[in-house]
């Protein structure tokens, strides 16, 4: 493998396998912490950022909801996740509720998870597994056809 010098270490490069391949990068952003990216408040801001789909609902309202285009799709550009709302019979308030499950699920989709903690085995378990573990060592090595030689 040819000698890479720290300086070309920090710019990604293609590996034979075309996996790519980044030491430093990757190193330093492990170690930064990520970067909040907040989901905005208002309607508006939010579906500048999306496209907003309407369609015929279909299924159970009878012949208004089949006929009139009442369910709103909601989908996000820079993600694309999306969210549907069929519920109400106005087009308005099916907007309304697309944007608020679209709003929770990008919240849901840009939270970090808490860090898990590592759980602490007590020293009386450690050694009553180790005291477990001698005992199936001992009980395997009986099932052992004896040794010709010690005969």
């Amino acid at each position: 493998m040819p000698k890479i010098s720290d300086k070309e270490r920090l710019v990604p490069y293609y590996f034979s396998s075309a996996r790519l391949i980044s030491y430093k990068y990757n190193r330093m952003m492990d170690k930064r912490p990520p970067e909040e990216i907040m989901v905005p408040k208002s309607d508006e801001v939010l579906l500048s950022q999306c496209r907003v789909e309407t369609f015929r609902a279909g299924g159970p309202g009878g012949q208004h909801q089949n006929k009139t285009e009442t369910a709103v799709r909601i989908i996000h550009l820079a993600t694309g996740i999306s969210s549907v709302a069929r519920d109400e019979r106005s087009q308005l308030r099916n907007r309304h509720l697309a944007v608020n499950r679209l709003r929770e699920k990008l919240e849901a989709h840009y939270k970090t998870p808490e860090p898990r903690l590592r759980t602490v085995i007590p020293t009386r378990e450690k050694k009553k597994r180790l005291e477990r573990k001698r005992q199936r060592g001992q009980t395997k090595k009986l099932r052992k056809k004896p040794d010709p030689d010690l005969e």
